[in-house]
């Protein structure tokens, strides 16, 4: 979801939805059981689009279109090596678009609550069918779908989509509903603003409004249409996905959407049984069985059986936008749902109040949550040269009883990419920050399709503006063409900064996802150094890394011009834990294999001599001896 007014809806929600912070004892030594999950993050309609006109507002025909297809079985097998265990399929189920599919039986959205032409992927109009602009036949793209499911698991990764259960498009419209199934909004009762097994809310007597567009805005870029007439007919108006009361919304609103009612009355009171206090120490099959015997809001019941329709078609995970708009109290029914049938299945929700971080893990039994508010944003005023490293660990103790379940990210369809101007301005410079944000947890890593080869998100697609790859219009994505070579997947057109950027991606994700120590124990010597070490500043960050197997020094240098020569030491709290003797120790380098070194032990200290370049890190592993 678009990241604008967040600061304003964490207030808004944390008051309206909220849950007390809780403590809970920080975890003793993390379970070798698995090893680091990377998700990789791909824009479905964008993946093989090799249309490189990139005409603003640009048709479906102009543009070109990605289609489930273009990911053959040689494109998995490049992702797959990258170092990727999951597939998050991104704006896969049926959302509203300007794209007429009329010949097909789906009927025309109206360009003024459309984003763009394409549309937004968080605007659904379907959940039980798929995007007809990814088949190459619109008829049977739910078999097309199946197949990519399908080739996705022989290429031995795992499959995960969008669920938004927060709002749906403001013309829903479900044209392959299972048996029983009756759409959102269906049997509602609108005579009233609230009834609790109403799936929206509406404002009585009033009938919506497009906004009133500002700075010279017009759907479509002014293209005339039929349907854009600067009106949409809903009597009476419903509240518009983000919350918006107003039956005109401001033109920043989520004015495509309209809010799902879960019980929750318009004064902020819950119309449902409330959890039992001490269920955030209970497990799934305590919360499941707490549920079993109560009656909850329709809302509750349909957006369950969405999730089972997916699971079932084989989907591996779900990934949930704006999570902690829905109350906690669904989550811990809908979770633990899931997992009595589906144990395995991966869940990830979009949460950015740190005070609720808690309650959505151990009441809503998320898997992971987005690191964005605490990790990601203040490494990226690292990267940027407003921040010092010194905050990096103050962060992490922060969430330190969680940081298994904080997925880290440095782009995503709703983040600035790292080569914009306005995030860094090189893709180099995400290096060291990519490297700290893979290695100092155990928790999963997002990568953005793209983001591997430098992509700065340039394009000016229609809707929105660039810094970020459009996910509303038609769009070629330059960077990334160039490693799709026309569908070869080869990276013949990439430069050789492109390629050697990619390389750096691959080593480090291929490692992460096999090592040991990075599942295990985490203790920064960054604070270590700077007291003693006059040549070690707030421009560098370091750490090590361990479990029985294996161990771990990481620095990195976040400067973009300063070189450093220096003797980094190891605490002797560390060295006695490694079981280290005095000697010398040999280092490998897990990001150049032409890179070695040694750690010197002494007096039950240890040294390291590291001469680092400008945006340089280095993985050092202890050889086996």
């Amino acid at each position: 979801m678009k990241n604008s007014h967040i600061v304003l809806l964490i207030a808004i929600f944390s008051l309206f939805f909220g849950c007390e912070h809780q403590e809970h004892p920080k975890p003793t030594e993390m379970k070798q059981q698995e090893h680091k999950k990377v998700i990789y993050q791909v824009f479905t309609r964008l993946f093989g689009n090799d249309n490189t006109t990139n005409k603003p507002w640009g048709t479906l025909e102009e543009n070109g279109v990605g289609k489930f297809n273009d990911f053959s079985d040689k494109a998995l097998t490049e992702i797959r090596e990258l170092g990727v265990t999951h597939i998050w399929y991104t704006g896969v189920l049926h959302h509203a678009m300007v794209t007429d599919y009329s010949k097909f039986g789906i009927s025309n959205d109206d360009p003024d609550v459309v984003k763009g032409r394409a549309g937004s992927p968080y605007a659904v109009k379907d959940y039980y069918s798929v995007d007809p602009d990814l088949a190459v036949d619109p008829l049977k793209r739910m078999e097309e779908f199946q197949a990519l499911i399908d080739r996705t698991h022989e290429n031995n990764m795992k499959v995960i989509i969008d669920i938004v259960p927060n709002h749906v498009a403001r013309k829903y419209e479900g044209m392959n509903n299972p048996e029983g199934v009756f759409d959102f909004g269906a049997n509602d009762d609108i005579n009233f603003e609230y009834k609790r097994d109403n799936n929206f809310y509406y404002i009585i007597g009033e009938s919506f409004k497009v906004p009133n567009w500002k700075n010279n805005y017009q759907p479509l870029g002014g293209e005339a249409h039929p349907l854009a007439d600067g009106t949409f007919d809903e009597v009476p108006a419903k509240w518009t996905g983000n919350g918006s009361r107003l039956s005109q919304p401001h033109e920043n609103d989520w004015y495509e959407t309209v809010k799902i009612n879960y019980g929750v009355r318009p004064d902020g009171t819950k119309d449902f049984d409330l959890l039992p206090e001490g269920y955030d120490k209970k497990d799934y099959k305590a919360h499941f069985d707490f549920w079993k015997d109560k009656t909850v809001p329709d809302s509750w019941i349909k957006f369950r059986d969405i999730a089972f329709f997916w699971l079932e078609k084989g989907i591996d995970g779900l990934r949930y936008d704006m999570a902690e708009m829905v109350p906690v109290e669904f989550w811990s029914y809908m979770n633990s749902s899931i997992k009595m049938k589906f144990p395995k299945a991966l869940l990830l929700a979009e949460v950015y109040n740190p005070d609720l971080y808690r309650a959505y893990i151990h009441l809503g039994k998320m898997d992971y949550l987005y690191d964005k508010v605490g990790f990601y944003d203040s490494i990226k005023h690292i990267v940027q040269g407003h921040g010092w490293t010194d905050h990096i660990p103050k962060v992490q103790e922060e969430i330190f009883d969680i940081e298994h379940h904080m997925l880290h990210f440095l782009e995503n369809h709703d983040e600035q990419r790292i080569a914009s101007p306005d995030f860094a301005g090189s893709a180099e410079k995400g290096k060291p920050a990519m490297v700290v944000s893979t290695t100092i947890s155990s928790s999963p890593t997002l990568l953005y399709f793209g983001q591997e080869v430098g992509e700065p998100g340039a394009e000016n697609a229609g809707f929105g503006s660039p810094t970020r790859t459009s996910i509303f219009d038609y769009i070629g994505v330059p960077h990334f063409q160039r490693w799709t070579n026309r569908r070869q997947f080869d990276g013949a057109g990439l430069s050789s900064e492109e390629k050697e950027l990619r390389t750096f991606y691959k080593k480090l994700l291929a490692f992460s996802i096999e090592s040991d120590a990075l599942m295990g124990e985490y203790r920064e010597i960054h604070y270590y150094n700077k007291d003693q070490n006059p040549s070690y500043d707030h421009r560098i960050f370091s750490f090590v890394r361990w479990s029985d197997t294996e161990k771990l020094i990481i620095i990195s240098n976040f400067d973009a011009f300063k070189s450093y020569d220096l003797n980094l030491l190891i605490p002797e709290d560390v060295i006695k834990n490694w079981g280290l003797v005095q000697g010398k120790y040999l280092l490998l380098d897990q990001l150049d294999d032409s890179l070695k070194n040694s750690l010197h032990v002494k007096d039950g200290k240890g040294i390291l001599k590291i001469k680092l370049g400008p945006l340089q890190s280095n993985i050092f592993k202890m050889a086996k001896k």
